[in-house]
């Protein structure tokens, strides 16, 4: 599959507006990897090769376990995850596939229960974020395999 555009290069601008919704989430009270694990799944959803190459590097370098990554697909059917990642997947999901059904007032119970307010909005704007990435390399068929853990780091 060949590129068509390369938005990292013609488009800063446009990242430049997005790089700040990085800056604000890098310092959100959600937990680095739990975010990376919600953009996995979210990457998954959407059929991203490139975030999923991204996102499984960067969970790696976090200490995630090859189990965890190969198994998130199933997530309700494994032991694997904590009852915080699990609402988090949860409302990631949900957001995702929002023409399927609105969100649940189970799944924002199942939120709610875990996450405070503010992080609930924080937990909105990076699924948000990791889906609008998604589709802009879905859109120009972005080159997977290339990225290095690190390579959009944003600190705190």
């Amino acid at each position: 599959m060949e590129q068509r555009i390369n938005a990292l290069e013609k488009g800063q601008n446009a990242f430049k507006a997005m790089y700040g919704l990085g800056v604000y989430l890098a310092k959100s009270s959600i937990e680095k990897p739990l975010q990376d694990l919600m953009y996995f799944r979210v990457s998954q959803i959407n059929g991203c090769a490139y975030c999923l190459d991204m996102h499984s590097k960067d969970l790696r370098a976090h200490g995630e376990t090859e189990q965890r990554l190969h198994m998130i697909a199933a997530w309700r059917e494994t032991p694997f995850y904590t009852d915080r990642e699990r609402a988090a997947l949860a409302w990631a999901e949900a957001l995702t596939l929002v023409t399927q059904g609105h969100v649940s007032d189970a799944v924002y119970e199942q939120v709610r229960s875990e996450f405070s307010e503010e992080e609930i909005i924080d937990l909105t704007v990076a699924v948000n974020t990791i889906n609008d990435y998604n589709r802009i390399n879905i859109a120009f068929r972005t080159t997977a395999g290339g990225y290095q853990v690190g390579a959009f780091a944003v600190h705190k």
